[in-house]
């Protein structure tokens, strides 16, 4: 199949979970009585108090993010590395959607040593405080990696594990379509998908930490498996702007012919707010 069929797969998909938020936000108002006394049920059934959860808002608004990163030295050393990544999220009592895209380009003496692009969105449901059902889809370029395309589709259900105002931690898990073009070989297969995320935000300088780490195992081939992960701290010098810095991991088990399993790099910026 050609990676176009995939790419529209990818954004047919996108438009449908963002379709669900769209129309399960318009009735939530509608529905706000029903579903407190339902969550406050099956909170209880699972420890979880009802307070937990996230106060509802009659116009919850999306809030976005852009960070650029600018790297050029010349003389004894001729290198260039720039990376930019934006995200926007919205929450409301009952669902929470992320979208977000990233890329970076590098070259060593004119010899290329980053290429990668990236988008991804998710949309959680809520039913309860904590516990959620969830749809994520991720399209990955890495011309370093010789990976032409991933496209990765997973339904799954989550947990808060900590929910609090400053603080959560959040498990993930699900089956998960990959498809993919690596070294110019395509392939299609069947994973699971085990995800966790932690994030805990200072009252202080708009400052947070966080670190995600996301394992995809083929079912019926093991040893080849996926796992993406990120640690991450920011600090805010306004009420808008804050610089940031990540370490990003990402590790193929059976990467393309002549290439490494690890693609290891720190990436920092500065990021703007709206």
């Amino acid at each position: 199949m050609r990676p176009f069929y995939f790419v529209k797969i990818y954004f047919a998909a996108l438009v449908l979970f963002a379709g669900v938020f769209l129309a399960s936000a318009q009735t939530s108002t509608n529905r706000l009585w029903w579903e407190n006394s339902v969550h406050e049920d099956f909170a209880s059934l699972l420890f979880v108090p009802a307070t937990n959860s996230v106060a509802l808002t009659n116009k919850p608004a999306w809030e976005s993010s852009l960070a650029i990163g600018f790297t050029v030295t010349r003389g004894n050393s001729d290198t260039l590395l720039a990376t930019a990544n934006i995200q926007t999220h919205k929450k409301t009592a009952f669902n929470e959607i992320t979208l977000g895209a990233d890329a970076a380009y590098g070259d060593n003496n004119s010899v290329q040593s980053a290429n990668n692009a990236h988008a991804f969105g998710q949309y959680n449901h809520l039913f309860t405080g904590r516990f959620f059902g969830y749809f994520r889809a991720d399209a990955l370029h890495d011309e370093i990696a010789d990976l032409q395309y991933r496209v990765t589709l997973s339904p799954g259900v989550g947990y808060y594990f900590l929910k609090q105002t400053n603080t959560t931690l959040a498990g993930e898990c699900g089956p998960a379509m990959v498809f993919q073009r690596l070294g110019h070989v395509d392939d299609n297969y069947m994973t699971v998908r085990l995800a966790e995320r932690f994030e805990h935000k200072f009252t202080e300088n708009n400052a947070r930490v966080w670190e995600s780490v996301e394992f995809l195992p083929q079912i019926n081939a093991f040893n080849n498996f996926v796992v993406n992960a990120e640690l991450g701290i920011e600090a805010g010098i306004s009420k808008k702007t804050s610089l940031q810095a990540c370490l990003q991991d990402n590790f193929i088990n059976e990467p393309a012919l002549d290439r490494q399993q690890n693609d290891l790099r720190i990436v920092s910026g500065l990021k703007y707010r709206f």
